[in-house]
């Protein structure tokens, strides 16, 4: 019974125990821990949670808008007036176009 006895001991010893005890007036309080670190190679502590992304929505480009421009490289002549558009705002004999820089002289 004492090989039983000491047997155990040395065993908990072994497996690294460790007791505990307080005396609190006269009363006696006392435990075992048995085991070691938690940690270790086999631990991972648990995820955090991310919750799952949420979606995005994108509203799509306006479609593109064509100015057409007129590349009017001409000016307009009055005979009568001698004088150009806008400068004269009616003419009589109609207008003549003109590229500018050769007009009439």
């Amino acid at each position: 019974m004492k090989k039983l006895l000491l047997l155990l001991i040395l065993g908990m010893a072994a497996m690294g125990v460790a007791t505990t005890a307080s005396a609190d007036r006269g009363h006696f309080r006392g435990g075992v821990f048995i085991g070691g670190p938690v940690w270790g190679p086999g631990y991972y502590p648990s995820p955090y949670y991310y919750p799952p992304p949420q979606p995005v929505y994108v509203q799509p480009a306006p479609p593109p808008v064509y100015v057409e421009q007129t590349n009017d490289d001409y000016w307009y002549y009055c005979a009568q007036p001698k004088a150009y558009y806008p400068y004269v705002k009616e003419c009589p004999q109609g207008w003549m176009k003109v590229v500018p820089g050769s007009g009439p002289r």
